[in-house]
């Protein structure tokens, strides 16, 4: 089968521009299918209407009722537990009712068309979709083919994008350093095949950040990565000297199509970040992870939980930003 085509030939591309799709002729925020293109005052007010959220864990009810009346569907035909659990509360702590959608008990197992997929419970009257798909473009194919008034967030497509783990991922770099501009950031691991490092990198360079490097060895580098605006280095420790943030990949095994590597082994004795290689990099530097974490393969586990892992704060915050999304696609702004 074409791996660019659903079971029942809907041929699944990025095409239009992304932001005539995803922002309203005034420039507002329609569906979310990538950071790439939205302009830095954009992400500016989604990350400052995630601020507006991002208290609400103390508070002793942890709902507000802006998009009470209003469905929200959650599409996963891949596996998650943090992002579809992040989408389902925010939107419950919206108070939206929401569904979701088992793909390996729906009609799609029997050969349904993902258009027909929508179609069917656009009948059913919701208003929004949250959609987690293998294939690249297929957000971008659902908003294409939506009813107007529905809104489209990308889950996770494929390789291509991941726009909400790029932002929570840009919040929780706020939240602990501010300026972006004065900020060495390294991304580790995977770059290949990981939609997450494309939406970092491209959410980083409008949020002006100083320095972007991806660090990886050539088997897991796209080619020409330097023409996404980074620093590339091969070796892990001149990699992370100095910087100020490093953000760990997972290897993307699911998507390799041939061996990249010799093993695993051998990947964290050159890649793996360790205490020891830690210390090159500034003494306060943040170490993030958008998980699952393989300890012992990307990452050592006195690495992942040490007192300078914000791994789980990056979780807490998904839900923030998630909430700030849903509210700002709906126009209905922050609480």
């Amino acid at each position: 089968m074409n791996p660019a085509a659903t079971a029942a030939g809907d041929i699944l591309q990025p095409g239009p521009l992304p932001n005539r799709l995803q922002l309203t002729p005034e420039g507002r925020l329609r569906h979310l299918l990538t950071v790439e293109g939205l302009s830095r005052e954009l992400v500016t007010e989604i990350l400052d209407t995630a601020e507006s959220f991002a208290n609400m864990n103390e508070k002793a009810v942890k709902k507000v009722p802006l998009l009470r009346g209003k469905t929200v569907v959650n599409l996963f035909f891949e596996a998650s537990t943090r992002t579809r659990t992040t989408f389902e509360l925010a939107a419950k702590r919206l108070s939206a009712d929401v569904l979701n959608i088992n793909v390996s008990t729906s009609s799609a197992v029997k050969g349904e068309s993902l258009l027909d997929t929508l179609r069917n419970l656009e009948a059913m009257n919701v208003d929004m979709f949250v959609v987690r798909h293998q294939e690249s473009g297929a957000a971008h194919f659902m908003a294409r083919h939506a009813e107007p008034g529905i809104n489209i967030l990308n889950a996770g497509d494929g390789r291509h994008a991941h726009p909400t783990q790029a932002l929570l991922d840009m919040f929780t770099i706020r939240r602990f350093k501010g300026d972006f501009t004065r900020l060495k950031v390294a991304i580790v691991g995977d770059i290949l095949h990981s939609r997450v490092a494309r939406s970092q990198i491209h959410a980083l360079n409008i949020l002006q950040a100083g320095e972007v490097r991806v660090v990886a060895p050539h088997s897991l580098l796209p080619a020409q990565v330097q023409g996404l605006g980074v620093q590339v280095f091969h070796d892990l420790e001149q990699g992370l000297r100095d910087v100020d943030v490093v953000i760990m990949l997972r290897l993307q095994r699911e998507r390799m199509e041939h061996a990249h590597l010799p093993s695993e082994h051998e990947y964290f004795q050159l890649f793996g970040l360790t205490r020891r290689r830690l210390h090159v990099a500034k003494p306060d530097c943040l170490v993030m992870h958008p998980g699952p974490a393989n300890r012992g393969v990307e990452i050592d586990s006195a690495v992942a939980d040490g007192a300078q892992s914000v791994i789980l704060q990056q979780v807490t915050f998904g839900i923030a930003v998630r909430m700030a999304v849903m509210s700002m696609v709906m126009g209905v702004g922050g609480a």
